[in-house]
């Protein structure tokens, strides 16, 4: 398996075969088979602002991800979009930037709008909405 950063790194690369899908298939499928440390995040600050992201994109499976990202939100004290806009985890997490528990980030808006592209984005979503599930117990 390619490591998180050479799979983004040639995701991000913008030659036509990233946009066609052609060498970034690979990173991938990695992405998608690899285990769920690369997409998981390090911090339920940045995984809240992905829950927002994957919310606003509407990526998770299951719909209650505002739920629970507002109930993660106020068990770390940022309930308000002051406090937000003051915790970068969170907002490098709005703009679908995940760290990653491997301590890659990925950079999920890069992964494009293919249907692989979508599903490791889903996958990620799913992963992040667990984790806050479980922090929430």
């Amino acid at each position: 398996l390619q490591d998180l950063s050479s799979a983004a790194t040639q995701l991000t690369g913008g030659n036509s075969t990233t946009q066609s899908g052609g060498s970034s298939l690979s990173s991938l499928t990695s992405l998608l088979n690899g285990g769920s440390q690369s997409l998981s995040s390090s911090s339920m600050n940045n995984a809240a602002g992905i829950m927002q992201y994957c919310a606003k994109q509407k990526l998770a499976s299951v719909t209650n991800v505002d739920n629970v990202k507002n109930q993660v939100l106020d068990k770390l004290g940022l309930s308000t979009p002051a406090e937000q806009k003051k915790d970068t985890g969170y907002m490098d997490g709005i703009e679908g930037l995940l760290s990653a528990k491997d301590g890659q980030k990925l950079d999920l808006d890069s992964l494009g709008n293919t249907e692989l592209g979508k599903k490791v984005k889903t996958k990620a979503c799913d992963l992040v909405l667990k984790q806050g599930v479980n922090f929430l117990s």
